[in-house]
């Protein structure tokens, strides 16, 4: 069996699995997760809901398709209540060790290019100019995510983080996502990227603190705008999440330690954080490896659906 198909099989079988844990889960502990105030955060997280949220978080992390939706989709509709925006952001940190070891090559030669680069006060080159668009192109959502947790009192049961707000971004972002592959002519390449191409698609990832929209969904969008090829927008992409993942993720950490009211233990944090570890690897590899091959159309269409759905859900009550 080839290396992609092997990780097309690993995914599929972990999707498979994770369906049937969900159902099982469903059926024997509904009754008990119920409660009239179910779309509140939730008031603990138990290991299996903990492995669960991770290989949410790992399969729609770096898949165009909004993690956060799903992370609060899912749950709610399962009983869980919301997990809130502390557990959310830490277990994302599993998602950045798997970028991390996914890309460690390029990561390496990234930096080793830096370094050179300033040694010989060559700044024209390459590796130079990524680097300086992905750390500029991280502020806007520096500055724009601090400035939520500053001007929005309880975020986790704001409007904000609401279900009818991950349903409308989810279908403007499938929308937008279409067109955008009906304009681009994919014909830039890794090698073709520029500081400016870090700043602009660093713009949009910014988009992705709206709840719906999809940090992946509007940094590839945003990519295959610029005529980047599908793969080589996926894979930058996955680059520039690095900084503002981890950083929001560390944040929310130090909170978690410091706060007397958070009540996440540290056995379902751990389960979370390895749980989405390895789905959000097997979540890349086999990105990457569709992307090369075919185009986004699915996940337009998977969007568009996803976010109906939970506009009739929310009607029917």
């Amino acid at each position: 069996m080839s290396k992609s198909k092997s990780h097309l099989y690993t995914l599929i079988s972990g999707i498979t699995g994770g369906l049937l844990l969900v159902c099982l889960s469903h059926s024997v502990s509904l009754s008990q997760s119920l409660s009239p105030t179910n779309n509140d955060s939730v008031s603990g997280i138990n290991i299996f809901q903990a492995f669960i949220l991770g290989m949410v978080q790992g399969l729609t992390e770096f898949i165009p398709i909004s993690s956060t939706a799903h992370l609060k989709a899912i749950p709610v509709a399962l009983g869980w209540g919301d997990p809130g925006v502390t557990f959310t952001a830490i277990i994302q940190l599993g998602s950045i060790v798997a970028v991390l070891w996914y890309f460690w090559e390029d990561l390496s030669n990234l930096g080793t290019g830096v370094v050179k680069a300033v040694k010989e006060k060559d700044y024209q080159t390459q590796e130079f100019k990524i680097i300086t668009g992905i750390l500029i192109g991280t502020i806007p959502i520096i500055i724009l995510g601090l400035s939520l947790k500053i001007f929005v009192p309880d975020l986790d049961n704001s409007p904000f983080r609401s279900l009818n707000t991950i349903a409308i971004a989810s279908i403007f972002m499938a929308l937008l996502l279409g067109i955008a592959e009906k304009v681009s002519n994919n014909k830039r390449n890794f090698e073709d990227l520029l500081s400016k191409d870090g700043i602009l698609i660093g713009l949009a990832q910014s988009l992705a603190l709206i709840p719906g929209v999809s940090r992946s969904g509007s940094t590839i969008t945003s990519g295959l705008f610029l005529n980047l090829e599908r793969a080589t927008a996926a894979r930058f992409s996955f680059l520039l999440g690095i900084p503002a993942i981890s950083l929001a993720g560390l944040v929310e950490l130090k909170e978690m330690f410091v706060s007397t009211s958070n009540n996440i233990g540290f056995i379902p944090l751990t389960v979370g954080l390895i749980s989405s570890g390895i789905f959000s690897y097997l979540s890349i590899a086999w990105l990457i490896r569709y992307l090369q091959r075919k185009n986004t159309w699915v996940f337009v269409w998977y969007r568009l659906v996803f976010g109906i759905v939970i506009l009739i859900a929310i009607n029917n009550g």
